[in-house]
């Protein structure tokens, strides 16, 4: 059989060469695999001999025509071919089949680009086993942790420190922040904050407090930032009120100058204590005005201060414009009321107000213990209020009490 089949290879009936195109120009453009096919002959024996596929290379680039359906030749400047077939037919192999394993050197090079597969191609379970999918994102999700690692701008902002477990608690921010591109609306925004003189490592506790700011139009971002300048505030003022306030820039110029024209008005300040004012506590731009008109109110009817009194004591602690006014007036009670301290002193020291109340009764009553209990300047052994306040236990216990710190201890464990 394996003779008979060699017999028939020598006997080639036909040969088919596909794939080559010529042209005018003598140099090959494309070089796809070529074949050839035998037919099988007929004989007395009745044997069949089986199709066997050929593989050729084209190895030079010049070729001389031939007639069509004749083999290449091999004379130089032909276009030749390399046999690559499993079966080979050699001299020293006569009489016998040697199969041989296809060399990849010698596969056909292909010039087209490899189409794309469709998406309809069905595949294998292996290659399908080598397929890295990733997950689809949430249609509706109730963290933004789901989304940080496909979203560059939440990506970024979480470098930057903002902390997005907070803001997902808002409602609105995790989708605000999700539509936002971030060299679009986040970029010119991050490095107008750090020209206005927001410092690089804040900016993250900025943005968690105020993430609206990346939605703010920039040019009106500049003219608030103008208008400051024009009223006068300088550029560390307006850095410090802009750290301190994050919500400040958000408010338009018109809002600006209404707010400053009221604490002017109701406090009856200067331009210049006004600036002060509203830089040592930059919230009250910000912040509601209703709890500042409560408190003033209470200063003047309630606890009986006068407006130059309310004024002296607001420029000095601006926070007593938004404590809360049970503090405020039970403070007010005990030191005036039950220690006896008048308004003109309380005026002098408002500090007061931002000091815990049973500090001030503990100390009011060890005083009274020891019998040192004196607020009175035009009396002996006087306690001026602002040492009663602000001085630590042992330093209160030896220069006003005078008495062991150990003494006060034990005494407040019988209140």
């Amino acid at each position: 059989m394996a003779s008979l089949c060699h017999r028939a290879c020598n006997r080639w009936t036909s040969l088919r060469v596909f794939g080559l195109l010529f042209s005018s120009n003598p140099e090959v453009k494309v070089m796809p695999a070529a074949s050839y096919s035998l037919h099988p002959p007929t004989g007395a024996g009745g044997h069949r001999c089986f199709l066997v596929q050929k593989r050729w290379r084209l190895t030079h680039f010049s070729f001389s025509s031939s007639a069509p359906g004749s083999p290449p030749s091999e004379e130089a400047d032909s276009v030749q071919f390399v046999d690559n077939s499993p079966l080979q037919n050699t001299k020293h192999n006569q009489g016998r089949t040697e199969l041989s394993a296809p060399d990849d050197s010698l596969l056909p090079i292909v010039f087209d680009d490899v189409p794309l597969p469709s998406v309809f191609e069905e595949i294998s379970d292996e290659e399908a086993l080598h397929i890295e999918a990733s997950p689809p994102l949430p249609p509706t999700s109730f963290t933004l942790r789901d989304y940080v690692d496909r979203s560059e701008t939440l990506t970024k902002l979480v470098l930057l420190g903002v902390d997005l477990s907070k803001l997902q608690k808002r409602p609105n921010v995790a989708n605000m922040l999700l539509r936002l591109d971030f060299d679009r609306d986040v970029k010119d925004r991050l490095l107008f904050l750090k020209d206005v003189g927001v410092e690089e490592e804040l900016l993250g506790a900025f943005l968690t407090r105020n993430p609206f700011i990346l939605t703010e139009d920039l040019e009106n971002l500049q003219k608030r930032v103008q208008y400051l300048q024009s009223k006068k505030f300088s550029t560390a003022a307006i850095s410090r009120m802009v750290s301190g306030a994050p919500y400040l820039l958000n408010f338009s110029v018109e809002r600006l100058d209404n707010r400053l024209g009221f604490y002017q008005k109701e406090l009856g300040l200067s331009t210049q204590k006004t600036r002060d004012l509203v830089i040592r506590l930059p919230k009250l731009l910000t912040g509601s005005l209703e709890p500042v008109k409560e408190n003033l109110r209470v200063c003047r009817i309630e606890l009986g201060f006068r407006e130059n009194e309310i004024q002296q004591m607001v420029t000095c602690v601006p926070k007593l414009l938004l404590a809360s006014k049970s503090k405020v007036t039970r403070l007010f009670d005990y030191l005036h009321n039950t220690m006896g301290i008048p308004h003109h002193l309380i005026t002098k020291f408002p500090q007061a107000f931002n000091a815990k109340f049973l500090r001030i009764k503990d100390r009011h009553l060890f005083l009274q213990h020891v019998g040192r209990a004196q607020y009175d300047p035009s009396q002996p052994n006087y306690i001026p209020l602002d040492k009663l306040v602000a001085t630590p236990d042992d330093v209160f216990c030896v220069t006003l009490a005078k008495a062991m710190l150990s003494d006060f201890e034990t005494f407040q464990k019988t209140l």
